[in-house]
C-alpha cells in the first residue's frame, strides 16, 4: 500500500491565560494539545482519529491542513511537507470541519464558484462538479438561496461540498457527522464510502464508536494528545466492540497518571 499521508512526530501547545490556568488548576503557561503524533495513512483506506472531546484530534487535523504550524514534527501529504511546502500540501487536500461559518449573504452557488476560483478549477469542470454534487446532497433547490436561510442540516450539506470542489485525493474530516440529524447524517457517512469505494484516502476525527466501526479500516486512539494505540480495526478490538476496547485502554492510561 501507498503512504499519502505520514505524521511525524507532530506536537503542538497553546499559551494560557490566568483564567485558563486556573480552571486547568496548573501553574504551566502553556498547554500541550498533541504531543509527538506519529501515525500513517494510506492511499484508498479510511483513518480514524478516536478519542473524547479535548484529545487533540481537532488541533491534529489543522495542523495537517496546515491552518495552524506545529511547534515541531513535520507531516507529509502525498509527499509534500506542511512546514517547507504548505501551499502545495494544502492544494491536495479538502478539508471539513464544524467550525467551517458560511458567510450567511452568500449562496451555495456562490460559495462554489468563489473556492472553485481559488483552486483554479476550469469553468466547464466547476459547472459540471456542482451540478453533480448539488443533485447528489439535494442542495440544487437552495443553490440561489442565501446561507442565512438554509437549515443546519443543508449548511453541513454545503460546507461538504465546497470542501471537495477540487475533487482532492486525500480528504480529511472533522467530526463530520457532528450536530447531523440522522437523515443527513447517514448522507454523509455513504457519501464518506463512496468516496473510498472510488480510491480516495480518507481520514477523519470522531468520538462516535459507531461511526468508526462503520466506516474505517485503521483507527488510531488519542487521549491527552498522544497516539495510544494504531491498528486495523480488527485487531484493535479482537472480537470485542470498540467501545469496550476504548474504555480498556483510558483505564489503563488514566491508572498510569495516579
Amino acid at each position: 500500500m501507498k503512504a499519502i499521508l505520514e505524521a511525524q512526530k507532530l506536537t503542538k501547545s497553546f499559551p494560557l491565560s490566568a483564567r485558563q490556568k486556573k480552571l486547568e488548576k496548573t501553574t504551566d503557561k502553556r498547554k500541550i494539545a498533541v504531543k509527538d503524533l506519529s501515525f500513517t495513512a494510506y492511499e484508498g483506506e479510511i483513518f480514524g482519529l478516536l478519542g473524547p472531546n479535548g484529545a487533540g484530534k481537532t488541533t491534529t487535523l489543522r495542523m495537517l491542513a496546515t491552518l495552524i504550524n506545529p511547534d515541531s514534527g513535520d507531516a507529509f501529504i502525498d509527499g509534500v511537507s506542511i512546514i517547507s511546502n504548505p501551499a502545495l500540501a494544502r492544494s491536495k487536500i479538502g478539508f471539513l470541519t464544524s467550525e467551517m461559518k458560511l458567510e450567511d449573504f452568500f449562496t451555495p452557488s456562490d460559495l462554489f464558484d468563489f473556492f472553485s476560483d481559488l483552486y483554479k478549477v476550469d469553468d466547464e469542470t466547476r459547472e459540471d462538479r456542482k451540478k453533480e454534487m448539488f443533485t447528489r446532497f439535494g442542495i440544487q433547490e437552495f443553490a440561489d438561496t442565501k446561507v442565512a436561510n438554509l437549515s443546519t442540516g443543508m449548511k453541513q450539506k454545503v460546507s461538504l461540498v465546497i470542501s471537495l470542489v477540487n475533487d482532492p485525493e486525500i480528504i480529511i474530516f472533522d467530526e463530520p457527522t457532528n450536530g447531523l440529524d440522522v437523515l443527513t447524517a447517514k448522507t454523509v457517512t455513504d457519501f464518506l464510502l463512496e468516496l473510498k469505494a472510488r480510491g480516495k484516502t480518507i481520514l477523519l476525527s470522531t468520538h462516535i464508536f459507531s461511526l468508526a466501526e462503520k466506516l474505517c479500516d485503521r483507527v488510531g486512539v488519542i487521549i491527552d494528545g498522544k497516539m495510544i494505540r494504531c491498528d486495523t480495526l480488527e485487531e484493535l478490538k479482537k472480537g470485542r466492540s470498540l467501545e469496550d476496547c476504548f474504555f480498556d485502554l483510558y483505564d489503563e492510561i488514566s491508572g498510569e497518571r495516579k
